[in-house]
């Protein structure tokens, strides 16, 4: 057997570009929080003004920034905070002007040019006007949902997720999703290539299986409307800050205290009162609905321009009768009886004088009868028959419709708390806390089944910027993620001992009409029971971004460490056992094809480090041509499991055949092509008049999707999850008759048996291979 080792060692993040990376988090550089004010100031006759003090400061906080402008007559202030600024100027032998009604946005870069009058600096100039609404810069705001859309436009819930949707190039792809929450695909990229941050900090949900998702709750909504200010989707054509993913990038800022206080309660109420009831509804009414979403926010100062607080709670809780027609075997089934031609097939002539009766079925195997009772509920609803002009229309078909109103209960409570501090006009410091917390029971199509789940998702992020110079500034980063989500399907209803699968386990699985992959489908609805299994993701992530002006330039370069701890209770899949049948007589004469079970359930701990460095230049080439020019480099050391218990297939070089000694070891992969994937990032933004009335904007850029969520796809292999699969009948596993399946899931065959392996390879980066091998153990 083949061993590799993993040094753990991730390849230096950065050059001597940074002069220091430290702990922090942002997976959006700290510019993705944050906006940019610029322009050029002139004299009345059109002539730029250098040495001009200009000062800029945020209503909300007064928090100031000061700046002089250049031999070009340009001024930058970039890493302030988004909110109402007043721009004001002073230079002997002209008029102080004062520029108000600049509301500055998630990463704006706004315009705003100053003329100034000839005059002495105790006369004033005040100006009330908004920055351009066409962007003449490289930053990207055609994404953006303002803090007025996000209040004002209507929502069904309060999930302001919802709002990506008023982007042009965004498409709601939730219905092709089984997932909860919201799913997005931007621009045609897949919805998991996307990322979501909050105050510059990597924002997930909670999922059971590991797999990505949007940071939704257990109501399937991305709650705090009141605590989010803005949000900013950039679609594509984003800088060398950027990256992770390939797809959108969803930047978050959240509100904060200002130098006044202010608060608010609510409380929304939404029932059935005044529904109509749904045709397949099994009610002379609409079925119970009643929603309750309430909550509040306080923000205010602590001390007035220094130290400011705000907080938001919000509550959901919603109880829902759902309308549920199944698909089920008829009454008839339950008690071994089918219609003839079902019963005899292969003699339908000799054996069934009226086709359609429902007969005995041959060669029965009663243990099969509690199966049928107990893993489906009865049918209530009329028969299905054989559609016209298919063989034998109109005869029965043993299955018949179950219409129900089972009831869904979700809870969910949000909460964020946010701190900010002006130490001085060079130092400013914020620190967030957002929890989510809920959980739901969700019954299943079979309704005599029930989900219970758990999500839990908490972010933390810390930032502090300095301002060394007017052109030279530093933002450091801070933050933890963590999103935790346990799962069990259970019976609804009381299910005997003697018919699960593995002992000490809930029911399993039985599927008819497809197989025991969630790949294959089954006309009759699948009694689906699985035993408790849980996820939880760590995030510890840490960024520093630095920002430099030297005459018509602008650099930034910065670097980005994450550290990824994934722990799995085990697979997400067979932990209770499931069996396929290919039909409603296989299963009565307990003919299965396919019996497949986790046995042996171990938790696994995946590891990973992930870095990135990055350096870019916007040169303004023109007073209307700016020109960008990035390179990022990303890297990981792979996927890394605590223990050494990764396990791959290794194949023949000459055939392409696995081999039949596998490769087992801390890493999961092969080969790790993800070591330094060079991301050159090129962006023009082109004013052709130079009045801001249009603009011409383009880029350039190589992205890559780093694999951080790998523990979905691993979490059944070999060697720590060995599984069994058979075509073995039901009622040896369960005690309904005698045979070496049974003792080989309560733990005592010594019979030679079949293990499922399965594993994941990552050839390349950015792209996912996955074999399956199956071979005697």
């Amino acid at each position: 057997m083949r061993r590799k080792t993993d040094l753990h060692v991730l390849v230096r993040v950065g050059t001597a570009i940074v002069g220091l990376i430290a702990l922090g988090s942002c997976l959006v550089f700290a510019q993705g929080s944050t906006g940019t004010i610029s322009g050029v100031v002139h004299d009345s006759s059109g002539a730029v003004i250098p040495g001009v003090t200009v000062t800029a400061k945020h209503i909300d906080s007064g928090l100031t920034r000061s700046a002089v402008s250049r031999e070009t007559g340009g001024y930058n202030f970039q890493l302030l905070p988004v909110g109402a600024y007043e721009i004001t100027t002073e230079l002997p032998g002209f008029k102080q002007e004062i520029r108000r009604g600049i509301n500055l946005v998630v990463g704006q870069e706004a315009v705003v040019n100053l003329t100034l009058e000839v005059g002495t600096v105790a006369e004033t100039v005040t100006v009330t006007g908004e920055a351009p609404i066409v962007n003449t810069t490289l930053a990207s705001t055609a994404g953006l949902v303002n803090e007025s859309q996000i209040k004002d436009l209507p929502l069904n819930g309060r999930g302001f997720d919802q709002l990506m949707m008023v982007t042009p190039g965004t498409v709601n792809y939730t219905s092709n999703v089984g997932l909860n929450g919201n799913f997005f695909s931007v621009v045609g990229r897949r919805p998991e290539e996307n990322t979501f941050s909050i105050n510059g900090v990597e924002y997930i949900g909670a999922n059971s299986a590991g797999q990505p998702i949007g940071p939704a709750g257990s109501s399937g909504q991305t709650l705090g409307v009141d605590a989010v200010r803005e949000f900013n989707l950039l679609q594509h054509s984003y800088g060398a800050e950027y990256g992770k993913r390939a797809g959108g990038h969803v930047v978050t800022v959240t509100t904060s205290g200002t130098n006044q206080w202010h608060g608010s309660v609510f409380e929304y109420l939404r029932n059935s009162a005044l529904d109509a009831r749904n045709f397949f509804d099994a009610t002379n009414a609409a079925p119970p609905f009643k929603r309750n979403e309430f909550g509040g926010s306080l923000g205010g100062p602590l001390k007035k321009d220094k130290a400011f607080l705000f907080g938001n709670y919000e509550g959901f809780r919603q109880r829902l009768a759902l309308s549920s027609v199944a698909v089920v075997p008829d009454l008839q089934f339950r008690q071994g009886l089918l219609p003839c031609y079902l019963a005899y097939p292969t003699s339908v002539a000799s054996s069934c004088p009226d086709r359609g009766a429902f007969v005995p079925v041959p060669n029965l195997k009663q243990g099969m009868l509690p199966f049928a009772n107990a893993f489906w509920p009865s049918a209530n609803g009329n028969e299905l028959v054989v559609p016209a002009g298919l063989a034998n229309a109109g005869l029965p078909t043993g299955t018949a419709y179950a219409i129900s109103n089972p009831k869904q209960a979700i809870r969910e409570d949000f909460g964020l708390t946010r701190f900010d501090y002006n130490a001085s006009s060079k130092d400013s410091f914020s620190v967030n806390y957002l929890i989510s917390d809920g959980d739901k029971i969700d019954p299943r199509a079979d309704t005599n089944f029930t989900q219970i789940s758990r999500a839990r998702s908490q972010v933390v992020s810390l930032q502090e910027t300095h301002v060394f110079s007017p052109t030279f500034l530093n933002s450091l980063n801070g933050g933890f993620t963590r999103a935790y989500s346990p799962v069990v399907t259970s019976p609804a209803v009381p299910i005997p001992a003697n018919l699960v699968f593995i002992t000490g386990r809930v029911p399993g699985q039985i599927t008819i009409g497809g197989g025991v992959s969630t790949a294959a489908a089954s006309g009759i609805v699948v009694a689906n029971g699985n035993d408790p299994t849980a996820n939880a993701l760590n995030l510890f992530t840490g960024s520093d971004d630095v920002r430099f002006t030297r005459g018509n330039h602008s650099f930034s370069f910065g670097g980005w460490l994450q550290r990824v701890q994934e722990n799995q209770s085990g697979p997400a899949q067979n932990k209770a056992g499931t069996v396929a049948y290919p039909t409603l007589l296989a299963f009565l004469q307990d003919s299965p094809t396919a019996f497949n079970a986790n046995v042996v359930v171990t938790p696994v701990g995946y590891r990973q480090w992930l870095g990135a460095w990055y350096v870019q230049d916007e040169m303004k080439l023109k007073p209307n041509l700016t020109f960008r020019l990035g390179l990022r480099d990303e890297m990981t050391n792979g996927w890394n499991e605590v223990k050494g218990r990764c396990a791959n297939l290794l194949f023949d070089k000459t055939t392409g055949l696995p081999l039949t000694d596998p490769l087992i070891g801390s890493s999961c992969l092969t080969e790790n092509n993800a070591k330094a994937l060079l991301q050159p990032r090129v962006g023009l933004a082109w004013d052709p008049t130079g009045t801001g009335s249009w603009a011409v904007r383009a880029g350039f850029g190589i992205h890559n999707d780093l694999q951080d969520n790998l523990a979905f796809r691993l979490d059944s292999n070999p060697s720590d999850q060995p599984g069994t699969s058979h075509a073995a009948q039901l009622q040896c596993a369960t005690g309904g008759g005698k045979g070496e399946l049974r003792d080989l899931l309560r733990g005592r065959s010594g019979a030679d048996h079949a293990h499922s392996y399965r594993s994941t390879m990552e050839p390349r980066a950015g792209a996912r291979h996955h074999t399956e091998s199956r071979g005697p153990a």
